[in-house]
């Protein structure tokens, strides 16, 4: 069994898509102790910003490439030969002006690059399980003054779900700004509840995914069983 989990929050400490992503994490190894996580970070340790090699690479011989465009290539097979190994999946993403961060977008453009992920319309992973998490530091739910604003869930579910093909259950957690923010004051009981409501929502979604893969044949990886394992569950 392999879990893929992926950090994108430019914070360390006090982050709440690591912490609810830890949360996630935690029942995975209680489920599946002998489980091997992958792990990337982009907040820590952004990519290198090569996208533009890569995607220029496309279209010429490879042996024809210049050194940054086979270097742009190498990082977008090794980006896709991790994504492709995991049977399961955890992706941590904090909204960043309303939208993706330039980090998480730049590794999802990469791995678009790989021959094996270029055409957007034959999914890679279908019916694998992921749980995506967010955080967003305002309130963006229906009747909220900004609703509308949120460029972030949709993109995601896009490309992980429609795109990539995975079953994706969210977790979500608003208003993470209100404890430092004084014009948020009045939110801060209204935050502390969301995020509350997040944790468990992280600790339920965690053991779906958990109980969905105890059901693969011993004989089998789960990354092959997944789109029957979809199919079984919805």
């Amino acid at each position: 069994m392999k879990f893929f989990r992926l950090d994108s929050s430019i914070r360390v400490e006090d982050s709440v898509t690591r912490a609810l992503a830890d949360l996630v994490e935690a029942e995975w190894t209680r489920a599946h102790p002998d489980a091997e996580f992958v792990r990337r970070d982009l907040g820590r340790r952004p990519l290198p910003a090569i996208w533009p090699a890569a995607a220029a690479g496309l279209t010429i011989a490879p042996d024809a490439r210049t050194d940054e465009q086979r270097v742009a290539a190498a990082l977008a097979a090794e980006l896709t030969d991790e994504f492709l190994a995991a049977d399961a999946y955890l992706i941590a993403v904090p909204m960043y002006n309303f939208g993706v961060p330039q980090q998480v977008r730049h590794w999802i453009d990469l791995i678009i690059t790989d021959p094996r992920a270029d055409d957007v319309n034959l999914p890679i992973v279908p019916g694998r399980p992921a749980v995506l998490v967010e955080a967003t530091g305002g309130g963006y739910s229906p009747g909220t003054p900004r609703e509308g604003w949120d460029h972030l869930t949709p993109y995601l579910h896009r490309i992980l779900g429609d795109v990539w093909g995975l079953d994706v259950l969210t977790v979500r957690a608003e208003l993470t700004a209100a404890d430092t923010n004084p014009a948020m004051t009045h939110l801060r009981p209204l935050a502390r509840q969301t995020l509350a409501e997040a944790r468990t929502t992280a600790q339920d979604h965690a053991r779906t995914v958990a109980e969905r893969l105890r059901g693969v044949p011993s004989d089998q990886p789960a990354a092959e069983f997944g789109t029957r394992l979809s199919a079984a569950t919805r």
